[in-house]
């Protein structure tokens, strides 16, 4: 009588099954995946835009003089980028002073991210003006811009084209700055105030 020899390692129908599970299990997986991403990129935009206005809030303190924040197309880091309702960059700008002898001088500015790729931004204001105290403030022309700054409530949402996810910047009269998620209750904490 022969012996059957036993071989070590998988059958074709081992692997079959195998490879059908894995199958299965990413198309389940993929689709919220490209959520998780689109919802990644939504959201290192709208911290990129919360990091800029603080930077702004902090350089007017700090420098004790009016810087502006506004969103711009100009990637140049310069005195000569205007203000852009829908741009993928932003600028703190320094206003001049003539009484304290300070010229208009780009603070820092830095990039949306992803704006281009599928998120849009929709602000109340196309520039916002910080005070010595941090507070917002009314300027005409503000370092030779080409838009106003005025005092109220402003914000800026954050969107994904097409998609249901939304998160917003808030910067209340005396300068609170605040990210929100206005799809959330008003009494949720990351909800939005009414």
């Amino acid at each position: 009588m022969l012996a059957r020899r036993r071989t070590a390692g998988f059958g074709l129908v081992e692997m079959l099954i195998t490879v059908s599970i894995l199958v299965i299990m990413s198309a389940v997986a993929l689709p919220s995946l490209s959520a998780w991403i689109s919802n990644s990129r939504m959201r290192a935009v709208a911290d990129a835009l919360l990091a800029g206005l603080r930077l702004a809030q902090t350089e007017a303190q700090r420098r004790s003089n009016n810087v502006v924040f506004f969103i711009t197309s100009s990637q140049a880091c310069d005195t000569n980028a205007a203000a852009a309702s829908s741009g993928a960059y932003w600028q703190a700008r320094l206003v001049p002073d003539a009484l304290q002898s300070i010229d208009a001088q780009a603070v820092q500015c830095g990039a949306l991210g992803d704006v281009s790729a599928g998120v849009t931004i929709t602000a109340s204001a196309n520039a916002l003006c910080f005070g010595a105290d941090g507070r917002q403030k009314t300027l005409a022309t503000p370092a030779g811009l080409t838009v106003s700054c005025a005092v109220g409530n402003s914000s800026y949402l954050v969107q994904r084209n097409g998609g249901d996810r939304r998160l917003k910047i808030t910067v209340s009269l005396a300068g609170a700055i605040r990210m929100c998620d206005p799809d959330k209750p008003s009494t949720a904490p990351e909800g939005c105030p009414t």
